[in-house]
């Protein structure tokens, strides 16, 4: 295998030989019988990790075998065996340099790969990507081809809406993998979604209709920021469809409603069909502002995620995105797609605050999606949340299941429903006190019901997670909920 520029060769001791394809095979069994969910590539993956860290049976040094060959050996196609090394040597358990293969990493005596990225303090923090991810090799490529490319003009002021070879670029993205109705001079490119956010919300102030619904429970964030410029905010419930739309109270006084339809933040759950059609209707009846956070529009595990809002109803929509998910919340680069009404508004807005942008980054990440790159780390992301999340999924059922996991197979976190006879106030007190920034379901309610209620949830990003640290982090907070109680125990009072 070819070392992808952007990996780590820490942790790796000196090469003790290579290991032949029909040597990995005997190890492994054949890769179609391998036993455990999901594709060809997470179960190989699986079995090497065994093989790595319980079993000893591949040591520190060993090189494995070229992906071709391996692929070729198990008979199946290359990119299982790619995925499955791409996998490990995210985790830590394989490493290798250019030129010099894949190897086994040298995790010391008895040690476990321990979380690289993020930092502690955001470790399984609910929507934040693998920074250690990160492909940082391809933006140094796309910041040098900027630079070399870019025109004297291009240093100025520029267009308050954003470098215009990005909005072009990106409205093709857009358009092909999310379904957006959009062009380039639609486009109005932000400092991420609470920017685009923040310049809405002072849009609908300014319109004399300050009123918005929000979700409930959704982003505690999002709450505050609205309150913040001034909006009064009202929650909406939320079910098994998403956004309840016959609970929309008073919709002709409202200015907006802020929503996440592909995947609701916490529930993880996309707004049904009927659902979609009944808000847009309201919207167009009552001219309100749908607000659509598209926040993990780019991850959905089980099929292609349910295209943006936006594309089935444009004149009343306003799409938000960001790469906050997708490459790293650092970058601060994300997208406004208004309905035409609202266009001017925003862009005098826009100029008034933000002169100019970060055209460098507009045109590196302009780069990334002209050659291809930011779809093919899309892919590779996917591969790897993917396998993260049924690896929560797995130890919850095997170690904890009295929790109940929710939501459909997608985004970077998993909401988890706790038993009746646990507090989520203290299974968070633990798990962070380990470290893990986990969410309380009932912290994302408009109105938090009190700290000593009786069941509640976790929102448990896992998507920078280690295998270890997800079993760390679901025995700690097995052991803060507490075993059932006996039989015929009366039920605890909510």
């Amino acid at each position: 295998m070819a070392l992808h520029e952007d990996q780590s060769t820490a942790g790796v001791s000196g090469p003790i030989g290579p290991l032949t394809a029909s040597g990995l095979r005997a190890l492994t069994g054949d890769a179609a019988a391998l036993p455990g969910p999901g594709g060809l590539g997470v179960r190989l993956a699986a079995r090497l990790r065994e093989l790595i860290r319980d079993a000893g049976a591949l040591r520190p040094g060993t090189v494995l075998p070229p992906t071709r060959a391996a692929a070729a050996e198990f008979g199946v196609s290359r990119g299982v065996v790619v995925a499955a090394y791409e996998q490990l040597t995210a985790e830590g358990f394989l490493a290798g340099r250019q030129g010099s293969g894949t190897r086994v990493a040298d995790l010391g005596a008895g040690a476990r790969p321990a979380p690289k990225a993020p930092p502690p303090e955001e470790a399984a923090r609910p929507g934040v990507p693998d920074l250690g991810g990160f492909p940082r090799g391809r933006w140094l490529a796309a910041y040098r081809q900027a630079l070399t490319a870019m025109a004297d003009g291009d240093l100025g002021y520029g267009d308050p809406r954003g470098h215009a070879r990005l909005r072009t670029e990106l409205a093709a993205h857009l358009r092909a993998f999310r379904g957006a109705d959009t062009s380039p001079g639609a486009l109005l490119v932000v400092g991420g979604a609470a920017d685009g956010l923040t310049l809405l919300a002072d849009t609908l102030a300014a319109r004399g209709r300050p009123r918005i619904a929000v979700e409930d429970p959704s982003s505690p964030r999002a709450h505050a920021l609205l309150r913040r410029r001034g909006l009064e905010v009202t929650g909406v419930p939320v079910d098994g469809e998403g956004l309840a739309v016959d609970a929309l109270r008073e919709p002709g006084r409202l200015g907006a409603v802020l929503l996440t339809p592909a995947h609701q933040y916490p529930a993880g759950i996309p707004l049904s069909a009927g659902r979609r059609h009944a808000l847009v209707r309201l919207a167009r009846e009552h001219g309100f502002l749908l607000i659509e956070d598209d926040y993990n529009g780019a991850f959905r595990y089980d099929r292609e995620p349910p295209g943006c809002l936006q594309g089935l109803a444009p004149d009343v929509t306003a799409l938000l995105g960001s790469v906050s998910k997708t490459l790293a919340p650092a970058l601060r680069l994300g997208w406004l797609l208004a309905p035409p009404a609202w266009a001017p508004r925003l862009v005098h807005d826009r100029a008034l605050t933000h002169p100019t942008g970060h055209t460098l980054d507009h045109l590196a990440f302009a780069h990334l999606l002209h050659t291809g790159d930011y779809t093919a780390h899309l892919r590779r992301t996917r591969r790897r949340y993917h396998s993260r999340r049924l690896h929560l999924t797995t130890e919850l059922a095997a170690a904890a299941p009295h929790f109940t996991p929710l939501g459909t197979p997608g985004g970077l976190h998993l909401p988890v429903a706790l038993p009746p006879w646990s507090r989520e106030a203290e299974v968070l007190a633990a798990v962070r006190a380990e470290g893990y920034d986990v969410q309380g379901l009932g912290e994302c309610a408009l109105t938090p019901p009190p700290p000593d209620r009786p069941g509640g949830g976790l929102v448990i990003g896992f998507a920078a997670l280690t295998p270890a640290a997800i079993t760390h982090l679901v025995g700690v907070a097995r052991e803060a909920g507490g075993p059932p109680p006996p039989p015929g125990a009366p039920p605890p009072p909510r």
